[in-house]
C-alpha cells in the first residue's frame, strides 16, 4: 500500500520500520507506567522493555524463517539478505521469544513475573496494533482473495518486489482486522489492570483473547508460509494460538496471588 515513508538518493525509511519502531515505543511507555502503578521500579520495567523487544524480534524473525524453511532450505544465504529483514517476522515467534526472555530476566532481578506480565500486556496489545498498521503498509501478513467491500486492493510494485505481496485483486485486510483487535484488547485489558483480583488476570486474558482472534484470523490469511501441522488439519501459528489459550485458562484457573493490589490503589 505504501511501503516507503520516504526516500531521499539511496536512503529511504521503510513504513513497516517506522510504525513498528513507534508500536514498540508506545507499549514500552505504556507498559512503565503500568509497572510503577503496580509498585515494580520504573528502571527495572524499562530494561525488561528493551531486553523483550529484541528477543522477540528474534523469535518472530526465527519462526517467520522456520514456516518459509522450504524456500530458505534452497536458498540459505537469502537469510541475511535485506528483503528478509524487511519481510518482518511472525508475532507467535516474537510473542514466545519475549517471554522466555522475560522469564530470564524477571528471575534474574527478583521481579514479581505474573504481576509484571500484567502490567505490561495491555502495552504489548497497543504497540502490536501500531505494528499491524506497519504491516498493512508494507503490503506483508495479506489476506485470502474477496469479493466483499471491505477488500483491499494492493497496487504498489515495491511491495509485491519486496514482500511478494499479489496486485490488483482484493484482498481480505487481514492485518487491519488484526490491529482492531489488538486495539480492543488494548482497553479491555487496561479496564481490567485497575480491577484485578490476582496476579496474572490481566495477562491470562490476554492469551486468551488474543488466542482466540488469531485462531480465526489465520483461516483468512492467504499469504505462504503459514506452516503445517498435524498433515495440515491447521497452521502452527493455529497450534500457537490454541496453546496460548490454554495457558491463559490454566493461570485463571489456578488463580495464583489472590492478594493482588488493584492498579488505582498500588503506590
Amino acid at each position: 500500500m505504501f511501503p516507503r515513508l520516504f526516500h531521499i538518493g539511496n536512503f529511504n525509511l521503510p513504513t513497516y520500520g517506522f510504525l513498528v519502531s513507534l508500536g514498540v515505543l508506545i507499549g514500552l511507555w505504556i507498559s512503565v507506567r503500568n509497572s510503577e502503578k503496580l509498585g515494580i521500579n520504573g528502571d527495572d520495567a524499562w530494561n525488561l522493555g528493551i531486553v523483550v523487544v529484541l528477543c522477540g524480534i528474534v523469535g518472530a524473525k526465527i519462526l517467520y524463517i522456520i514456516n518459509d524453511w522450504s524456500i530458505y532450505a534452497a536458498h540459505p544465504g537469502d537469510i541475511f539478505t535485506l528483503n528478509t529483514l524487511q519481510a518482518g517476522g511472525v508475532f507467535s515467534g516474537g510473542l514466545i521469544g519475549g517471554f522466555a526472555a522475560a522469564a530470564w530476566y524477571v528471575r534474574r532481578h527478583r521481579m514479581p513475573p505474573l504481576a509484571t506480565c500484567d502490567a505490561f500486556a495491555p502495552g504489548l496489545a497497543l504497540g502490536h496494533a501500531v505494528g499491524r498498521l506497519g504491516c498493512f503498509a508494507a503490503g506483508c501478513c495479506w489476506g485470502k482473495p474477496t469479493h466483499f467491500f471491505w477488500g483491499v486492493t494492493f497496487t504498489n510494485p515495491l511491495a509485491a518486489a519486496l514482500v511478494g505481496t499479489p496486485l490488483n485483486q482484493a484482498l481480505e485486510p487481514t492485518q487491519l482486522f488484526e490491529s482492531a483487535v489488538e486495539v480492543a484488547n488494548f482497553f479491555i485489558l487496561t479496564w481490567l489492570l485497575n480491577r484485578r483480583k490476582f496476579d496474572g488476570q490481566v495477562v491470562g486474558a490476554f492469551f486468551m483473547l488474543y488466542g482466540v482472534a488469531r485462531f480465526f484470523l489465520e483461516f483468512l490469511r492467504g499469504d505462504p508460509g503459514r506452516g503445517e501441522v498435524f498433515g495440515g488439519a491447521m497452521t502452527g501459528t493455529q497450534l500457537i494460538s490454541i496453546c496460548l489459550v490454554i495457558a491463559g485458562g490454566i493461570i485463571w484457573w489456578l488463580r495464583p496471588g489472590m492478594k493482588a493490589v488493584p492498579a488505582q490503589a498500588a503506590r
